[in-house]
Order: structure tokens, then sequence, then C-alpha cells
């Protein structure tokens, strides 16, 4: 792999797991260019956002899993179950809890919102003139 083409910037995008999303616009655009120009922070900037979202996947289905036998167990009533409820109802809030986390202390719910974003462009561009015209433009609404 490619070393950094600018070692100090680097080492600052490391610290901060090449999050760049909390800091200020006007600062934002020297960071922003370092990871044009530069394949190894590139790189490493999509691995971050992979793991990120990876662990909310993760966390998402993990939690629906628990719900799911939570509800099997309550459905079927097997006797002195209770434990089992217990347990299910246990994995359910801490595969919430660690999602909760990973949104909040990760950039990974503004990727997603990005990729949605530049999905909704591309199909926006496909529609006809007078339909596009009638549906204000996406990224200018808050």
């Amino acid at each position: 792999m490619a070393k950094c083409v600018d070692q100090v910037v680097g080492d600052i995008l490391a610290g901060w797991r090449y999050d760049i999303s909390g800091i200020a616009p006007e600062m934002r655009t020297d960071y922003e260019q370092h990871l044009l120009d530069c394949p190894h922070c590139r790189w490493w900037q999509r691995l971050h956002r992979t793991i990120d979202i990876g662990l909310i996947v993760v966390a998402s289905i993990s939690a629906l899993l628990f719900l799911i036998a939570f509800g099997a167990i309550r459905h079927y009533d097997p006797n002195h179950a209770h434990l089992l409820e217990f347990i299910a109802l246990a994995g359910f809030a801490f595969s919430s809890l660690v999602w909760l986390i990973v949104a909040l202390a990760t950039p990974a719910p503004i990727v997603i919102q990005d990729a949605a974003k530049l999905g909704a462009r591309r199909i926006q561009e496909k529609l006809p003139a007078e339909i596009r015209e009638k549906i204000p433009a996406i990224g200018n609404r808050q």
C-alpha cells in the first residue's frame, strides 16, 4: 500500500478515525483535499466507514433476532421459560445499546445519509424535465 502523501495531515486524520464531519467547514476543505489526493488515507477512511456501517448492520440484525426469540418464547410459552425470556430481552437491550453507541460515536449515519442523497440525485436526473422541475433540489432541504 502507498504511503501517505502528507504524514502530518495523515496522522491528524488517523487520530480522528478519518472523520472530518465534526470540524468547521473552513478547516474541512484542506482535509477533504488531502483525502482526495492521498489514496492511503482514503483507503483507511473507507475501511473505518465500512466497519462502522457493518457494526450498525450486525447490531440491528442481532437486536431483531433477539426480539424474534423473545416473541417465539412468549408465543410457545414453555414451562419455566422466564430465564429464556430475560436472556432474549437482555440480548435485545444490549444490541440496541451497541447500535446506539455506534450511531452516536461514528459518522456512519452521515455516510448513509449522503449515500441516500446521492442515489436520490441519480434517480432525479433520470426523471423527465417536467417532473424534475416540480421536485425541490435534493440536498437543499433542511
